[in-house]
This record gives C-alpha cells, structure tokens and sequence, in this order.
C-alpha cells in the first residue's frame, strides 16, 4: 500500500520485511531532484547497483538506496535498453563514484560522472563484455584490450612515487597502493581494487534463494554472521516470512559475538603494528579462546551457516547461556587490564595519537559509515538509526570520538566491546522460549531488503526479483566501499612507515568489495 508521500509526484510503495523501507519507481528528472533534496536534509547515501531486466520488458534498471530523517529509500530508474544511461550521484554523494564505475564495468550502464576510469575491469573482459548481462557467455577467453590503469599524477620538486602491491608478503588479498611523496610525507594515495572480484552477483543468478545464504555468508569470513543475516532478512522480505523471536534474539547474539570477535583482533594487530608485541600476543590469546566457543557453541569458528532464511540454525541450551555469561565476566576483565596497559604506554600512544586523522567535516563529506565514521564524531549505527527486533529493546549505546585519528579508532573499539558484552547479556537473560527456524521457500514479492550494523559498518542486501518470466538479482553491500576513500584522505601529511597502522585500524575489507 502507498506510505506517508510528501510529494505528490513520487508514488512511493511501502516494503514487507524487517527493514522498513519505502520503494519508487522514478525517472531522471526525480532520480536528480530526490538525490538533491536528501543531501540538502543531511541524508546518508547507502548503496547504488544496477540489474538487467529485459527477461521482463523492463531494460536495464538502476537502484540506489538511501537513508533520510530515520526512514529507508529505495528508488528505482528505467535506464533504457540500447544505451542505457542514468544522472549520476557522485557529484552529491562521494560514496557513490566507485559504485558507478562499477556499474559500467558489470552492466554498461553510464552516466555523466567527472571519473569514469574502469574500477572491476583487469584485462579480463572485452570493452564491450558485461558480465551482469543476462546474456554474457561466462567462461569465454580473457580479452586484454584494456589500455593501462590512468593513476593520477602529482608532479612537482622533489615528489617520486611508490607503488605497492597489488601483491603483497602476506596471506591478504590484492590491492595496489599508489603513493605519491616527498621523503617520507605522503601527498596523495590512490588505491586500486577488484583484483579478486569473484561474480558472486552472477553465481546468485543461478542459485535459489534459500541456497544462495550460504554464498552470501562466505564472501567476507569475518563478517559472515552479518552477510548471512542480511542476506535472509531479505529473502524474508521478498516470502514474508515471520522469523521467531527466539531466532531474532540469537541472530543479535552472533552478530554481537562476531563484533567482539574482530575487535579483538584488530587491537591485538595495532599492538603489533605500533611495536607492542605483548598486546598482539594476548589479544591473540583471547580472540583464540572466544572462537573455541563459536565452535563449541554454534557449529562453526566463524559462524558460517548459523543464520539462515526463517532463523538460525543453531539453539543454546541452559548450559550453554550460563558459560556465554560467564565468558563475557571474564572477557570484560582481561580486556580492561589490557585498555589500561594499552592507555598508559607512552610508546605506542606517540604512534596512535593524531596519526591518521579525519576529523568530522571530512567525514561526513565522503560519506564515512561504521566504526571509521563513529571514531570521527559521526553517530552512524543501524542498531540505533534503524533498529530492528530486539535491538529496538535494547538501547544500544553508541560508542563515538571526534579525535578522528588511530586512537579514537582504538578507543571505539574497546567501547564497542564493552557494549556488545552489555547486549550479549542482556539478550541471554530474555531469550524468548520457542522455535529457532520457519520455513521460508515461498518468495512471492518483487522486492526485499535486508540491513544490519557489521562489525566494520552496514552490510545491506537487496533481492530484485520478475515474476515473469521467473528471475532474481541479489545486490550485496559491503561498508568498505564507501570507507577506501577515507583512507586515502587520512593518510595525507603522515609518514609512509605510518600507513600499515593506519591501514590497520580502517581494517576495510578486500573480499567484501571485490565480491
């Protein structure tokens, strides 16, 4: 049914699921004229993706998703056919650039954006090969005709270049650093991604719905409880499945877990990239015992197939609630003691404080999400701007600093554990009795969307499905791509030995952007 319109000329259509969102369909006149309204009201700028349509007489369509006053925006755009084409976003949201790059190079869909470089392209695809398109032949030659990758150039005295990667001494994946300096004091960083980009959105195509959950939950390990948890919200979207609340509590329970999980593993790598191998060594320790019991508990050490479309997959008796209340006593001990040694040391604090700053204005400006955003004085968490059951219970504390810099990274970090230990128990002592999973393979509507706060920031999945003829795009989002961009702003005026901890407390994911 038709939701609250404040305009009469946009037609918007209230969406079933767990994320409340409101979708229209709208031309380029009121694709531009919604975009600048928003920004003029502060709104966040989400995700942007496109889909081939034609199966369904619809062309090539163009989506983007965006956040204003507290309520979710979807709006959809006809792009036409032959040479589809679409007013572009980036010039109003900076997020959006490499977003649209991306949409040419999988679906050849332009618009009229300042960069349109080739982000996903690496000599693997024709010029005029799509691989999003419903008719791109997979498996066809690779097809080098790409003319090198135009990095931007600094020129003046005394500047020379260093380029790093795109592999690197280290089980991490590809990415090339381009840094341009004088000395040691770093003038610009361009970075360049995709190297690994693996055609998920493709695969899914081909997959039903409940069995692509398990994919979805695979393209970033340490974020899996939140891809998967997106990802079957919005398959429940699209059935209108009715999740049980004891399933709704434990889903909040792994993706607390997984949070604890990955900031413990970021603070013990800071120690280590600031000199302190002692914290590296017991961050490790903890993160090691916490996972032993993601194992024990729930199947897996990362979490994969916990959750799954109608639940989870998973259920925790009395046993199992009082030693997760127990480990979080004792998690919130040891780390304490850690925060304290961490805070007092004079040698690591030197190399935390002010070191990669970005401070609010530019923050806000590129479109920061997550916990790079909340370390910059943004209140940016879907947990409180959006909460869904039992968040919406819960009260959940945002943790915030406005210094901006490596240490206001740390320090989020530890209050965000602190939190999450908070709501771990808060949601153990209530956890509702009932069923864990309903069944959920009866998708019957056109359009769902799933959202939750990940570790580093929103991950958001949405599902495009024809009726007829019977198809389905699946968009996954991963909060990395709008957080690159800050990286590069943060390292300006610091040192090149600086940049791995700086680079490590952004901790922005390779796999989530090169799905």
């Amino acid at each position: 049914m038709p939701s609250d319109n404040p305009r009469p000329d946009v037609t918007w259509t209230s969406l079933p699921g767990p994320v409340p969102i409101d979708h229209a369909w709208v031309d380029g006149t009121l694709w531009r004229a919604l975009a600048v309204e928003w920004r003029s009201a502060g709104g966040e700028f989400v995700a942007l993706w496109g889909s081939d349509e034609r199966p369904a007489g619809l062309g090539f369509v163009v989506h983007a998703v965006f956040i204003c006053a507290r309520k979710w925006r979807w709006i959809s755009l006809r792009a036409g056919n032959d040479d589809p084409r679409f007013p572009a976003l980036s010039g109003l949201f900076p997020a959006a650039a490499r977003q649209e790059r991306a949409l040419f190079d999988l679906l050849g869909i332009s618009c009229d954006a300042r960069d349109t470089r080739p982000w996903l392209r690496h000599e693997v695809w024709g010029a005029r090969d799509f691989p999003l398109r419903r008719d791109f032949v997979a498996g066809a030659p690779p097809v080098s005709d790409e003319p090198p990758y135009p990095f931007v150039s600094v020129r003046g005295t005394g500047v020379h270049e260093i380029a790093v990667g795109p592999i690197h001494a280290g089980t991490i994946e590809p990415g090339h650093f381009r840094f341009s300096v004088v000395g040691d004091e770093i003038l610009r960083l361009e970075e360049r991604l995709g190297y690994t980009h693996k055609g998920v959105a493709k695969r899914l195509e081909d997959m039903s719905l409940l069995d692509g959950g398990a994919l979805a939950g695979r393209i970033c390990a340490d974020s899996t409880a939140a891809y998967a948890g997106a990802y079957a919200m919005a398959v429940e979207a699209v059935s209108a499945c009715m999740v049980p609340p004891r399933a709704l509590w434990l889903r909040a329970l792994l993706w607390e877990r997984e949070r604890v999980a990955n900031h413990l593993g970021d603070l013990g790598a800071l120690c280590q990239d600031g000199g302190l191998a002692f914290g590296h060594v017991q961050f490790g320790l903890l993160k090691e015992w916490w996972l032993k019991t993601h194992r024990q508990l729930f199947g897996h050490r990362y979490l994969m197939d916990a959750i799954v479309p109608g639940g989870v997959a998973c259920d925790l008796d009395s046993t199992a609630t009082a030693l997760l209340d127990a480990e979080c006593t004792t998690l919130l001990e040891a780390t304490r003691r850690l925060q304290y040694i961490i805070d007092d040391h004079a040698g690591l604090q030197e190399r935390f404080l002010g070191t990669g700053r970005l401070d609010e204005i530019q923050a806000r400006a590129l479109g920061a999400v997550g916990l790079a955003a909340r370390a910059s004085g943004l209140s940016y968490d879907l947990r409180v701007l959006s909460p869904s059951p039992p968040y919406d219970t819960l009260e959940t504390r945002i943790a915030i600093r406005t210094e901006g810099d490596v240490a206001a990274r740390v320090a989020v970090r530890f209050d965000e554990i602190y939190e999450s230990l908070r709501l771990i128990r808060a949601l153990l002592a209530p956890l509702p009795n009932g069923p864990v999973r309903v069944p959920c393979d009866h998708p019957e509507g056109v359009l769902g969307l799933g959202a939750v706060e990940g570790w580093r920031g929103p991950v958001v999945v949405a599902i495009t499905r024809a009726v007829n003829p019977k198809s389905h795009h699946v968009h996954i989002h991963d909060p990395s791509w709008h957080n690159w961009p800050l990286l590069e702003r943060a390292v300006l005026g610091d040192l090149v030995p600086d940049f791995p901890l700086i680079n490590k407390s952004f901790n922005l994911a390779y796999s989530g952007h090169d799905q």
